[in-house]
């Protein structure tokens, strides 16, 4: 168990290298395109298996944090995806990937980035089931919102392959773990490393795909996808601060709203568009781990900090008042 938690952690140096392995023998994993869709709805469906009733009780008992946290996500990140777009003056199909990824619901590596920041898990965990619900919808909408006037967008096949993909997994995650719950307890420790696993694969199939054009446009995209999520993590922050939330409650809104599902981003694109809209969903994979650790690794140490301590109360206090 305490192997597979190291494993775990390093996420973003197996991300990294498995990405430069990919991008060399990109013949061996651009080889599997056609696995990315069911590996997607493993991924989903193991994030189902995690959650039950009690997770819904929780977001029906304090649903404030929840529903800040999910509209932010909704409405900041493609509006913010379009318009670094279109100041760096990105092509159709990489406004397409951006705008893609920024209307997706929350990552699931978001939990385990919030454990990690010592935040508040529960309200991770909430954020992200709420999100994936409601990103079956309002996913399409967006991308027919944002990119309509660019590029034709049939909304309804993309809300039939988001039920295929997320929906329907996390359904039959969510019911399997409540009519077998005594063996899915005694497999939990090893779903962590199961979720990394499949998506350090997808990851890498999806770099391979886009060996060739990483050269052309990967560092101008590069740095649209790590301005996209700089300015998710800060936006939720500040903003949900704005809403009086403590500061654990914002670190964690703040991750939630900056790590997105960026692989079914990835899935969407190739299905819908190209492999070339699917390169920010492949950076995004890549680097809002990097980020999202290095976060973690900084509101942890502070958060054991006497002085951090000292400032949550306060504003806990204030908030009383």
């Amino acid at each position: 168990m305490a192997v597979m938690k190291l494993f775990n952690s390093l996420f973003p140096i197996w991300a990294i290298l498995l990405s430069l392995i990919a991008f060399i023998f990109n013949d061996a994993f651009s080889n599997l395109e056609s696995g990315i869709v069911p590996l997607l709805a493993l991924v989903m469906f193991v994030m189902g298996l995690t959650l039950s009733s009690a997770d819904f009780l929780r977001i029906s008992k304090d649903p404030k944090p929840v529903v800040v946290g999910v509209l932010l996500q909704f409405l900041l990140m493609p509006m913010l995806a379009l318009t670094l777009a279109s100041m760096l003056q990105l092509s159709n199909q990489l406004t397409v990937g951006m705008v893609l990824v920024g209307s997706c619901a929350g990552g699931t590596a978001s939990n385990v980035i919030c454990y990690l920041a010592k935040g508040d898990v529960a309200l991770s965990v909430s954020m992200t089931m709420a999100s994936t619900l409601i990103g079956v919808i309002a996913t399409p909408l967006l991308c027919s919102l944002y990119l309509s006037e660019t590029i034709a967008i049939d909304t309804w096949g993309l809300i039939v392959s988001i039920l295929q993909m997320v929906f329907v997994p996390v359904i039959l995650g969510i019911s399997v773990n409540h009519f077998f719950a005594q063996t899915v307890e005694r497999i939990a420790f090893l779903l962590p490393t199961i979720s990394v696993v499949v998506v350090l694969l997808i990851i890498s199939i999806i770099v391979a795909l886009n060996a060739e054009r990483v050269l052309d446009v990967g560092l101008l995209t590069l740095l649209a996808v790590v301005l996209h999520n700089l300015a998710g993590l800060s936006g939720g922050f500040y903003a949900s601060r704005l809403f009086g939330f403590d500061l654990r409650q914002s670190q964690t809104i703040a991750i939630e709203v900056g790590m997105q599902n960026s692989g079914l981003g990835v899935a969407l694109a190739l299905q819908f568009f190209s492999a070339t809209a699917a390169l920010p969903g492949a950076l995004f994979s890549v680097w809002h781990n990097i980020s999202g650790s290095l976060l973690a690794s900084h509101w942890g140490k502070k958060r054991t900090s006497l002085e951090y301590l000292l400032v949550d109360e306060a504003h806990l206090k204030a908030d009383e008042k």
